[in-house]
């Protein structure tokens, strides 16, 4: 089992972009490439995973779409979000996918509930649920039993976005956002926090 994890900061990028490169870095890896975890923040951006029927399109047409490869089906990427890509070795690691979601979900419920914010997760809905309003989203595409993509969490961004939606699929889905929470806690701050729950859960060590 690996315990070790190199951890980047990537700052605001394009999404596309990034999805391109954890594709590459999925591809080449090689047995001992160490796990990668990557922070970053997208512009604006609806995001279509592979689970496209049925899904409504954004009723809005100045957000570009990209039809991308993880699970799911369509959410949307904005400043004020933090994103967190998981680029692991699940063979190695000695983990399925199931138990990379757990910990993901675990991990978001335990920054919120240092907050004092009950928050839980559906076993038929992947994601974190505050009074069945989603607050994180969940997206992974395995290859080779190596995954990438990950999780979102809405720290303090503009929502409007999501009402073009049905959110993951979801008719009529309300999303929320650590701010309306009443959670003062700045992007970097929770982003942080949400690492150190992160590496807990998955019992890895950091390798900077």
């Amino acid at each position: 089992m690996s315990s070790n994890i190199v951890i980047r900061h990537l700052g605001r990028t394009e999404f596309e972009n990034t999805w391109r490169a954890m594709q590459d870095f999925t591809t080449n890896r090689a047995a001992e490439t160490p796990d990668e975890i990557w922070l970053t923040e997208h512009s604006p951006v609806y995001t279509l995973g592979l689970n496209r029927k049925n899904v409504r399109m954004p009723s809005r047409d100045d957000i570009p779409v990209v039809n991308t490869d993880r699970g799911g089906k369509i959410t949307f990427h904005g400043p004020g979000q933090i994103i967190i890509y998981f680029l692991i070795d699940l063979k190695r690691k000695g983990i399925n996918i199931r138990q990379l979601v757990s910990a993901m979900e675990n991990a978001v419920i335990a920054l919120l509930k240092e907050s004092n914010v009950d928050a839980a997760a559906k076993a038929d809905a992947p994601g974190v649920y505050v009074q069945e309003k989603k607050i994180a989203s969940l997206g992974l595409r395995l290859k080779k039993e190596c995954c990438y993509h990950g999780l979102s969490l809405n720290v303090d961004m503009d929502l409007s976005p999501f009402n073009a939606i049905d959110p993951c699929g979801y008719q009529g889905l309300e999303v929320t956002q650590l701010k309306s929470l009443g959670v003062d806690l700045t992007q970097t701050e929770a982003a942080t926090k949400l690492l150190k729950y992160l590496i807990k859960e998955l019992g890895y060590s950091i390798s900077i």
